[in-house]
């Protein structure tokens, strides 16, 4: 059902992009607007996990450095049949981990010094199982590339709309077609922020699902995830950037109010909730 949601989530958001293409330059500008697409996505997939491992500031480790977060990590790479991914840790005190790479075999997972010090073993354990899960069902090419699409797509509203606005003080314009054309550009990135948001969310209780069938302890990461919302609540992470937000197990940016409503990650009681429900076998 996830997955299905996923693809369908992705169709509506290639359409929404070559129907901006198209609106701004008929067959000629959705051709445009696919091959630049293409062109980020290529990009995207080659050098995003190296960018943001940069951006955060994450270390390489050794298993002499790390013994038990590595003996962690090569338990559960065992557990889900995947190759053994590289081991960063992340400077700073906000609890959290994510994972990175272009494919299982290119993959690494990243955890912050503050969440080695905030859980308890088999709560990190269930932890690195939700970023396992995100490298066996391919979530990280799969985020790269919404994450790219919605970029590309708001990209081309934003210049196509400040061409018709200049445009229109000739009065060339200002009739009802273009109106409709100039709002269009401007719902457009709204819109595909929130098939992102869609998308996101589906993976994340997907990942939930898969880290409680691999480690077998679904409440240990109920109990972390509870933890790292505090933490999270307590010390946001500094210096995140939006673009790279869906990447962490929770939502590194402290979201309140109104602003809930457009976070990449699902409420954590819901999450906690389905993991309890799995835990009871009634999910």
């Amino acid at each position: 059902m996830n997955m299905m949601k996923t693809v369908i989530l992705m169709t509506a958001m290639m359409v929404l992009l070559i129907l901006v293409g198209s609106l701004i330059g008929g067959q000629q500008g959705m051709i445009m607007a696919f091959i630049i697409s293409l062109l980020m996505n290529f990009g995207a997939y080659w050098f995003s996990d190296k960018i943001v491992l940069m951006m955060y500031k994450a270390k390489e480790v050794t298993q002499a450095e790390a013994p038990k977060l590595f003996s962690m990590v090569t338990r559960l790479a065992t557990q889900a049949q995947l190759p053994m991914p590289k081991v960063y840790i992340i400077p700073g005190e906000t609890p959290n981990a994510f994972a990175t790479g272009r494919n299982p075999e290119n993959a690494a997972v990243a955890v912050t010094e503050g969440i080695m010090r905030s859980l308890a073993d088999d709560e990190l354990e269930g932890v690195l199982a939700h970023e396992f899960a995100h490298i066996k069902h391919r979530d990280i090419l799969t985020g790269t590339i919404v994450a790219t699409l919605v970029g590309t797509i708001t990209f081309i509203a934003r210049m196509a709309g400040w061409s018709m606005m200049f445009a229109g003080r000739g009065g060339d314009r200002r009739d009802s077609n273009g109106l409709s054309e100039l709002a269009l550009l401007i719902i457009a990135p709204i819109a595909a922020m929130m098939i992102q948001l869609a998308i996101s969310r589906s993976r994340e209780f997907a990942a939930d699902e898969g880290a409680a069938r691999m480690s077998g302890r679904p409440l240990s990461l109920a109990n972390a995830l509870q933890k790292l919302e505090r933490g999270v609540e307590r010390l946001p992470m500094q210096g995140v950037s939006p673009a790279s937000a869906h990447m962490f197990i929770v939502n590194p940016l402290r979201a309140g109010g109104v602003m809930k409503f457009f976070s990449t990650h699902p409420p954590i009681s819901e999450r906690i909730e389905r993991l309890q429900q799995i835990a009871m076998g009634s999910l």
